[in-house]
């Protein structure tokens, strides 16, 4: 089942890489607690559209959207810490957009927005979606119907705040 707009977010832990560039927990509980968070999942870091649109559309859009009131905006993704530590750092994400990487998928598959991609060498990663949770709960979901991003962009949920 997919989550929906109303659900309290499931629990699951993250990793992001720290200042030093090690790996560190980030709980559900720990991202989502108190603030109003706007999270953004690709399916890959370095693909195409996410690394040529996605990513650095909330990077662009950051000071407007935490203007509106979003405390923390995060990419979330199928990869490693590691991987997702390289391609923050190869937009340019500076403390703008959190890197989390889910890389077992278990928030992922949680939420029911995995997909399987094995047949383009991907395996199971991420739909691609943004949603805004506050207080740990979803507030705003935009899954994106098909290939592309449309209604999952930073212009799409900086309309709709």
């Amino acid at each position: 089942m997919t989550i929906a707009i109303g659900d309290k977010v499931p629990s699951a832990t993250f990793r992001a890489l720290d200042a030093n560039g090690m790996p560190q927990a980030v709980t559900t509980e720990e991202l989502f607690g108190g603030k109003k968070v706007l999270v953004f999942a690709v399916p890959g870091a370095f693909t195409p559209t996410c690394s040529k649109q996605h990513l650095p559309g909330f990077v662009t859009k950051a000071d407007e959207l935490k203007a509106k009131g979003v405390d923390t905006i995060a990419c979330l993704s199928v990869n490693d810490a590691f991987v997702m530590g390289a391609w923050g750092q190869s937009i340019g994400v500076g403390d703008k957009v959190l890197m989390l990487a889910d890389g077992a998928g278990a928030f992922t598959k949680a939420v029911g927005l995995d997909q399987d991609l094995s047949e383009a060498g991907l395996g199971v990663r991420s739909q691609r979606y943004a949603m805004l949770v506050e207080d740990g709960v979803v507030k705003v979901l935009n899954v994106e119907p098909a290939r592309g991003l449309t209604c999952s962009s930073a212009e799409s949920m900086l309309a709709g705040l």
